[in-house]
């Protein structure tokens, strides 16, 4: 659940920094003597939201490295580190996509997979997952990483993080001129918006951030679904996978940076910001999936 709750916060803070910049050099041209302009808004919208979005996802592959500790295999140091390595490249070679960074960070069970590239991607695997599980299941949570990069997943979720930032962006502003201009009712001089319109724009922002998260946090749910499939897909069989799903229930997760909270192993517990389905529920529908 942290990934996507540090992707989200990442876009607000990166939205809001935006703004800010936007607003100190004078771009925002949607305020006029007459109003709204609700075209020029919505362009502005579309780039805030787009670009933010875009920013998180070119960084998500250094953020994860610092945020995590991920240790870089370049050169397997054990056999164990060599098993990951070659067990990454088979799968990467089946899904059709180029060999990702390989890593490992310290912490409880957990995986993740993240980057904004394809071909570019970085897969690391946790130091307590690597010890709770036997090697058919980390393989198996290894093909769930894959397959995320193979499904695109991470370009998914940041369209769709775009799309919902661009609502943000628009709507606080359009209700946040509405708010300024109540409070300001005859007063007629010409000063452009108060500061009622600024102090509402922050704080519709943050608040609707949040309710864009909710939406962004069922779609990666879904994700997970899918991801699942991949898995057993690659593997040639389910099993491995229900049973590493089924350990992960019985283990507690290690917590990821929120900025790859969506793309990593461990389950939610059914919130609606929660990024991963409940345990039960991804077991469930692999075993019934054709």
């Amino acid at each position: 659940m942290k990934r996507i709750i540090l992707f989200v916060l990442t876009n607000v803070m990166v939205v809001a920094v935006l703004g800010i910049v936007a607003s100190l050099l004078g771009v925002n041209r949607y305020l006029t003597p007459n109003g709204l302009d609700l075209g020029s808004l919505l362009g502005f919208a579309l780039i805030m939201g787009f670009g933010g979005a875009t920013i998180s996802l070119l960084i998500s592959k250094p953020m994860a490295k610092w945020t995590s500790g991920v240790q870089i295999i370049n050169q397997p140091r054990n056999a164990d580190e060599a098993w990951i390595v070659e067990t990454v490249r088979r799968l990467s070679d089946k899904a059709g996509i180029g060999m990702p960074e390989v890593g490992i960070f310290e912490g409880a069970p957990n995986a993740f997979a993240t980057g904004a590239f394809k071909n570019s991607a970085l897969v690391a695997v946790s130091t307590g997952l690597l010890q709770g599980m036997t090697r058919e299941e980390i393989e198996a949570v290894i093909g769930h990483e894959i397959a995320h990069v193979a499904n695109g997943d991470m370009v998914t979720m940041t369209l769709i993080q775009g799309v919902m930032n661009t609502f943000v962006v628009f709507l606080s502003r359009v209700i946040a001129f509405a708010v300024d201009s109540l409070l300001r009712k005859g007063d007629s001089r010409d000063s452009g918006p108060g500061m009622a319109y600024m102090l509402t724009t922050i704080v519709l922002d943050i608040v609707l951030g949040f309710a864009a998260a909710i939406v962004v946090a069922w779609f990666s749910r879904q994700r997970e679904f899918r991801a699942d499939a991949g898995s057993a897909q690659l593997l040639g069989r389910k099993q491995p996978m229900v049973n590493a799903l089924a350990r992960l229930g019985g283990m507690t997760p290690g917590e990821l940076p929120k900025s790859i909270a969506a793309f990593g192993i461990a389950g939610g517990i059914g919130k609606l910001f929660s990024s991963h389905p409940p345990i039960e529920e991804r077991i469930a529908a692999l075993q019934s999936a054709s």
